[in-house]
């Protein structure tokens, strides 16, 4: 094996997965990038196993690299969950309260917002049960009786 000793040193992360991780820090005041990287993480990985078709391919194609590879890397659940359910089964999973659960994943939905757009967000919330809407910062609208 031949090694460049002159190379650069390879980041961790591209530079489009950092500067999400800087938005996420940003938009959840999260004291270090760690922190911000955990709750992506967290976040798109709940998303993954909420979301199915094309929108989950298409959220992928927005996403930096890695952070595409964490949505896609789950299996979707035959039965989604709501967006309460979301939280409360996040929490579960990592012993946080319902509180910071709740904060991550609107900082998290910020930052994907941001990459997908308000077509392909529109397009995930008919897709998703209810409750995310607020989730991603949007009004819960209910159709009309």
């Amino acid at each position: 094996m031949i090694s460049d000793r002159h190379a650069p040193p390879q980041q961790p992360y591209g530079t489009a997965y950092e500067q999400m991780l800087e938005k996420v820090r940003y938009e959840g005041a999260y004291p270090t990038r760690e922190r911000a990287d955990e709750a992506v993480r967290l976040v798109l990985a709940g998303l993954g196993r909420q979301l199915t078709g094309d929108e989950r391919v298409d959220l992928a194609r927005c996403l930096p690299r890695e952070a595409a590879r964490v949505l896609t890397a789950q299996i979707p659940d035959p039965q989604p969950l709501t967006g309460w359910a979301f939280v409360k089964d996040l929490a579960a999973r990592t012993g946080a309260s319902l509180a910071t659960t709740r904060w991550d994943t609107g900082s998290v939905f910020s930052a994907v917002s941001a990459y997908a757009g308000p077509n392909l967000i529109t397009r995930i919330l008919h897709q998703l049960p209810t409750g995310y809407a607020l989730l991603f910062g949007r009004a819960e609208l209910t159709p009309a009786a």
